[in-house]
């Protein structure tokens, strides 16, 4: 029997394919039984993806999905509560995260090992971080939950982060100052784009020292993240970085995916959508598969809407998912006495998936409201209305709104068919519509129906909503 012949079985995965070792009768046979599958199926279905039929929205596993999130980290895969806070999202309706690969606050992980004496050895990886790492992809996908990682952070390298940074000479024993042209102090913020950290690639620097072991980092992350299919990729946080670094990084992860489609981004600093530095990404859909705005939601009211309806024009006639990783904004965030508040979070995010988002998330605290009781209220908000219209048959429809001011309401449709108008707070508009329809309204502040009726309207609906903290009308031709 062949029990009886085989003396050991050792069974690997690696990359897709299974290797059988087997160890028969003294000799040694080698079987490679070529498992290498597609992405459908490695991951019991397609995995993330602009949707096929409106590439404007992702679909995950074949099926259309409007993404949304709250998490109360930046490095979420650092979280000592990991599974806890994913079941937290996953309760209220949320399935998108932002993981950078930061390891800079206290009681962090860092990506390398360190020797006897201390030092860093950027050869040598540091298992804790990674398998963390892994465990947030895994436990995620099990979730059906997305996690888009932002691979490089500005301020990992800058200020006294750069202090007991693994990159700085200083603490690693694999280069000095001088091999990799590098300083021990960059005290400037890191929106000055002064780290030499940031210009390694051959058409800047061509640092031969550093950048190798950046390759090696990016490389060791792909090993593990090509492994799942709920992942998009983010070259970094809000850069100020010059176009040539992020080219490099773009190409480079596209090379070395090993045959797996990878989307990816680039997401700019820029608070006006309509620099040129935004331009590096809405010109280049051959580069980057969709578009990371978090950072209009420093622009508040009418404008923070008109901003982005100016990336959608902009891109229209190739469209691309549009996503808000970061909306900024909570009671006790440092930007106060610009009215980016709780209350500007929450009507930006509700401007956001209204107005064509493909996701948008809650930021950390203190900068953003997290997963909390307003935050919760708000994604179950928009799962309410998901039952009886689906976002991605809407477009915005601001024209129909009469006698309406600036930031009163906004009116997303489809023709004759459903409408939402959303009232950041009180107000009076007239939409024009003719037909009979079933008017109901949803608090967002607790994620309540809250009032059903059916009007009839001949050329116009006066709509006011019945209370002051936030409502969305649905209108449903019956």
């Amino acid at each position: 029997m062949i029990t009886n012949i085989l003396n050991g079985l050792m069974l690997c995965k690696l990359k897709g394919w299974i290797f059988l070792f087997l160890l028969c009768g003294g000799s040694f046979a080698f079987v490679c039984c070529g498992t290498a599958q597609h992405e459908e199926e490695r991951h019991e279905g397609p995995g993330i993806r602009p949707w096929s039929e409106n590439p404007r929205y992702w679909s995950y596993k074949g099926e259309p999905v409007l993404l949304l999130g709250a998490t109360n980290n930046d490095n979420l895969f650092q979280n000592q509560n990991l599974k806890g806070h994913l079941d937290s999202l996953k309760a209220i309706g949320g399935n998108y995260v932002r993981n950078t690969m930061s390891d800079r606050d206290e009681g962090d992980e860092r990506a390398f090992a360190k020797n006897s004496d201390g030092l860093y050895d950027l050869n040598q990886w540091n298992d804790n971080y990674w398998e963390k790492f892994e465990n947030l992809l895994n436990w995620a996908e099990e979730r059906e939950i997305i996690v888009q990682i932002e691979i490089w952070d500005r301020f990992d390298h800058a200020r006294q982060e750069w202090q007991g940074d693994p990159y700085n000479p200083k603490n690693n024993i694999n280069y000095t100052y001088e091999e990799a042209m590098l300083d021990s102090l960059y005290p400037d913020h890191p929106g000055a784009n002064k780290q030499p950290f940031f210009f390694t690639p051959p058409t800047l620097d061509d640092n031969k020292v550093l950048l190798p072991f950046q390759q090696a980092f990016v490389e060791k992350l792909l090993s593990l993240s090509l492994n799942y299919g709920n992942v998009l990729y983010c070259i970094d946080n809000e850069t100020s970085g010059v176009e040539e670094w992020a080219t490099y990084w773009a190409d480079f992860i596209r090379e070395h995916a090993e045959g797996n489609t990878v989307y990816l981004t680039q997401m700019w600093d820029d608070w006006d959508l309509r620099s040129d530095m935004h331009k590096r990404t809405l010109d280049h859909p051959e580069r980057y598969d969709f578009i990371d705005i978090s950072q209009n939601s420093h622009k508040t009211g009418q404008e923070n809407w008109d901003n982005a309806q100016y990336v959608f024009e902009y891109i229209n006639h190739e469209p691309r998912p549009v996503n808000s990783t970061k909306i900024y904004g909570s009671d006790h965030g440092p930007w106060l006495d610009r009215g980016i508040s709780s209350s500007h979070a929450i009507e930006t995010f509700f401007r956001n998936i209204l107005g064509g988002f493909a996701t948008s998330r809650f930021h950390r605290p203190p900068h953003g409201l997290s997963l909390s009781l307003q935050s919760s209220a708000a994604i179950q908000t928009i799962r309410k209305i998901e039952e009886k219209v689906h976002f991605w048959e809407l477009e915005p429809m601001m024209g129909l709104l009469e006698n309406r001011e600036d930031n009163e309401a906004y009116l997303v449709g489809k023709e004759g068919k459903k409408y939402l108008v959303y009232f950041p707070s009180s107000g009076e508009v007239e939409v024009q519509l003719s037909g009979s329809f079933d008017l109901l309204w949803i608090d967002v502040t607790d994620a309540q129906w809250k009032q059903e009726e059916k009007v009839n309207a001949d050329g116009e609906i006066l709509l006011s909503p019945p209370g002051q903290n936030g409502y969305i009308a649905v209108l449903i031709n019956d």
